[in-house]
């Protein structure tokens, strides 16, 4: 039995199907979606299977729906999304499907044709309608004068200008050329060529053309794309035939058109006139043509989607029709596919379903093979709440087939590590909120199926931003840091131990530079240990402290410290429980327990150190583990100790030596000023010490036979390595040499024979215990990107409210209540895209990273096979773009 915290067992079955509920039998197992099928044709390509032309007419039917879809979507209609299941469509309705589709390809390309052929005569009975409107003011006969002379100048080699006019000094005497002469050409270019189409002209012609223009104020193209395009009738003067032609191909390179133009104003009118009628008429038709179009487009918007769905249910059918075998009787199909266990049944139900479908009275036969040389796929059953986190793990690798899933346990530490880096509980209201409104609005989100890749990034992984505002919250209490500020809820265990009198002493300007009182708070007399420590988080005293960092860093650095190595060791815990159900005693033996022995004696060693001088050690002198403790000044250095105890180096025991007690006559004032040599337990006179302080006092030992434990721990630790290293590989050798089964531990090989080489096995074995006892090193000082990120984040956030929020704060008057609201919002726009948007982001890529390096690699190896059923659902969101 699966379960979220192993995949599904799962069987390898063959199914013999009759060739005529085939079909209905893959349908229903398509909308059961779970049977991955196997393909049994691999040596065949895509050509020689029996499906092949089926496939081909849906590949058909697919290419005209998306001409239609294209065609819709030019028109801007909606298509009008199904609600109900659609069902697959039988095979016998597939003649009816390519008819109905290729008739609506048909009418609509006719209509599209013509539609660009009525629109196309349109604009050129449009242009032809502007150069008759503005030729009779190009053709007066003022114009034909300068044409006259200036062709004349040009055959004369005196070309000036374009459109120069008579020169004084010429006489109509003098003109070489007659008016009758001229011949002219007319037509339409766009308004942005026409400067470049004059001096071509001029230039290519030697100035023997001459020509006018005149802009059309009203656009001669209302039915096209090029709606807003303006241009404008030219006229060219020439003369000679050698220059039409000429002329006709410079025009066809500029994209002019050229049109014939009557020379007589009458011929122009009456042609005007019949145009101007043909104008009308042809916009009539153009409209009612459209109309049928869009009526013809509104029918199919209503069904294209439905459509869709059909054929490509059909299509996939097919498609997996393809991956059987046929029998030598060609009467039966035989397909091989995965099923987990726990479905058979429902795997069953599905074929008898789908032979009642088809009419069939033989039921399909699924027997279970054996799965030896077959490596199963991996499922888990997964709802909208486990799949988000089930992608992370996924991304890092597939689960291998059995193996511990580290998802059910991600749904925590996940969100807790992001959390811990992100620390702001202001923020993480702001997250929360966001994603809660993901979660209200859920189904008409879905409902709404939007497209959008950022959107759905967001919108699957709603359940995991839900928890990581939520634990934000939590860890910004614990940290007692709301938008950089703190909240004193149950007041604060430290006091003013100063008087008024004393402190109205100080606060003297001449006694301060920076006109600021800086007061220090001495733990024995500020702090209210009766009172005890803040009942939750931070005492918000720290949050108006210079030294907070100094307080906070440290807590937060051995916090990181706490967490990291407790989950590299749950990870250590949980390859047990695979050695365990591979029922390998040699890797619990001699993997699992000196790992953690290796772990344990140094890095947890290094934890409870840790816990013992956070719970033990405190300001003020005492007894501890039955030596006497001066007080802070001697608090045990950790990392130091860690370091002497790699390199053996001997300490001296406790933190003083030489202590006597002191006589009942000394005054308790003697020892209260802090005299060296001298301490009382809990101010109490009759129980103080002289003694003298050890040189490095901090780096002694400090609990008995502390040099002895530690020497065993670090032999320990020591002797794993080698173990881990050779024990495993030689019991394999030892293995195979007696012919005995072995598992190389390398992952599947697609069901093949595992080759034997004992170099091979040495060198992975030793690349794994490297890994192992560098990576215990390196993961530990990679959990300080917990510590390092807080405090990045807390930095920043601290910054945006000095530098933004605060400023109106700050400002007395009407200003202030003015400036505030715009202040406001700019100080939310730059908290949710710098610190909630950019910050989170960073930190949800550091708990990736802590997850997939430093957690699963103790355990997980990520090299399984996905199960991948036919699931007509999956089919259907990867074709509409929800899904990848």
């Amino acid at each position: 039995m699966g379960s979220i915290y192993r995949s599904e067992l799962m069987e390898f079955c063959q199914i013999f199907l009759q060739t005529e509920s085939a079909y209905q039998c893959v349908a229903e197992l398509g909308e059961l979606g779970l049977a991955e099928f196997v393909d049994l044709n691999e040596e065949m390509n895509s050509y020689q299977r029996k499906f092949v032309n089926e496939v081909r007419r849906c590949e058909e039917m697919e290419r005209k729906l998306r001409y239609i879809e294209g065609e819709i979507t030019r028109e801007d209609v909606e298509c009008e999304d199904y609600v109900e299941h659609i069902p697959a469509p039988q095979p016998k309705h597939m003649v009816e499907m390519e008819a109905n589709f290729e008739k609506l390809e048909d009418e609509l390309l006719q209509t599209n044709a013509s539609l660009s052929t009525l629109k196309t005569n349109h604009v050129q009975l449009m242009e032809m309608k502007a150069v008759l409107d503005k030729v009779s003011l190009l053709l007066d006969a003022h114009t034909k004068r300068d044409a006259a002379m200036s062709i004349s100048e040009a055959n004369r080699g005196e070309a000036g200008p374009l459109t120069v006019g008579l020169k004084p000094e010429f006489t109509d005497k003098e003109a070489k050329r007659d008016d009758t002469e001229l011949k002219f050409i007319t037509g339409v270019i766009k308004n942005n060529k026409v400067m470049a189409f004059e001096r071509f002209i001029w230039r290519m012609c030697r100035g023997k053309v001459y020509c006018r223009t005149v802009d059309i104020e009203e656009p001669t193209d209302l039915f096209g794309d090029d709606k807003m395009a303006m241009k404008s009738v030219f006229i060219l003067f020439f003369s000679g035939e050698q220059l039409r032609t000429r002329i006709k191909k410079i025009c066809s390179g500029f994209g002019a058109t050229t049109y014939n133009c009557p020379e007589f104003p009458g011929e122009r009118a009456k042609l005007l006139s019949e145009i101007r009628a043909q104008v009308e008429d042809m916009k009539g038709v153009i409209l009612k043509t459209s109309d049928y179009k869009r009526k013809v487009i509104n029918a199919a918007s209503v069904s294209i989607k439905k459509w869709d769905i059909m054929v490509l249910k059909l299509k996939s059918i097919f498609h997996t029709l393809n991956f059987f075998s046929i029998d030598v009787t060609q009467k039966l199909l035989i397909a091989e596919c995965w099923v987990p266990t726990v479905d058979m049944q429902k795997v069953q139900d599905a074929l008898t379903r789908g032979t009642h479908a088809s009419g069939s009275n033989v039921i399909p036969v699924m027997n279970i093979m054996d799965q030896h040389h077959r490596y199963p796929p991996t499922y888990f059953k997964l709802n909208k709440f486990t799949q988000g986190y089930q992608n992370i793990v996924d991304a890092y690798g597939i689960a291998s087939y059995r193996e511990i899933n580290p998802a059910p346990w991600t749904i925590i530490s996940f969100p807790f590590l992001f959390a811990v880096m992100f620390g702001d509980a202001g923020h993480g209201i702001i997250m929360f909120l966001a994603a809660a409104s993901l979660l209200i609005f859920e189904k008409q989100l879905i409902a709404a199926k939007i497209k959008d890749e950022i959107f759905n990034t967001f919108f699957s992984g709603r359940y995991v931003i839900f928890l990581m505002g939520l634990f934000a919250i939590y860890t910004g209490l614990i940290y007692n840091d709301i938008y950089s500020k703190s909240i004193n809820i149950f007041g604060s265990s430290w006091r003013n131990p100063y008087d008024h009198a004393l402190l109205a002493q100080m606060d003297n300007p001449e006694l301060t530079t920076t006109g600021e009182l800086d007061l220090t708070f001495p733990p024995d007399y500020a702090y209210m240990s009766d009172w005890g420590p803040y009942p939750f988080g931070v005492d918000p005293v720290w949050n108006l402290a210079k030294n907070r960092l100094n307080f906070l860093n440290p807590m937060k650095m051995k916090t990181s410290v706490l967490l990291g190595i407790s989950q590299m060791t749950f990870g250590v815990m949980l390859s047990l429980l695979n050695y365990s159900h591979k029922g390998s005693l040699v890797d619990i033996f001699f993997v699992f327990i000196p790992q953690c022995i290796f772990l344990g004696f140094i890095f947890v060693y290094l934890c409870i150190q840790i816990v013992v001088k956070w719970i033990v050690f405190w300001v003020k002198p005492k007894w501890i583990f039955g030596r006497f403790y001066p007080g802070s000044n001697c608090a045990p250095s950790l990392l130091i100790g860690l370091i002497n105890m790699f390199m053996v180096k001997g300490r001296d025991p406790g933190f003083v030596h030489n202590v006597v007690p002191v006589a009942d006559s000394l005054s308790n004032s003697t020892c209260a000023r802090g005299t060296i040599g001298c301490g009382c337990i809990e101010d109490d006179v009759k129980n103080c010490w002289n003694y003298t302080i050890y040189d490095q006092c901090g780096l002694q030992q400090w609990y008995p036979q502390q040099g002895l434990v530690e020497m065993i721990l670090l032999a320990g630790a020591v002797l794993a390595i080698p173990t881990m290293l050779l024990v495993k590989p030689f019991y394999i050798r030892w293995r195979h040499s007696r012919g005995l089964p072995i598992d190389l531990g390398h992952g599947h090989e697609g069901g093949e024979e595992q080759e034997f080489s004992f170099g091979d096995v040495m060198v992975y074995q030793a690349i794994h215990t490297i890994e192992f006892a560098l990576g215990c090193i390196s993961h530990t000082a990679s959990y300080l990107r917990l510590w390092a990120l807080s405090l990045a984040h807390a930095q920043l956030s601290e910054v945006l409210w000095s530098m933004v929020l605060d400023i109106p704060l700050k400002m007395s008057g009407i200003v202030g209540i003015v400036v505030l609201p715009f202040v406001t919002i700019a100080f939310l726009i730059l908290a949710v895209s710098i610190l909630i948007l950019m910050e989170g982001l960073s930190a949800f890529l550091h708990a990736l990273r802590l997850h997939w390096v430093e957690f699963m690699s103790k355990f997980y190896g990520g090299t399984g096979v996905a199960f991948q059923p036919f699931c007509f659902e999956k089919i259907i969101r990867v074709f509409e773009g929800l899904d990848q």
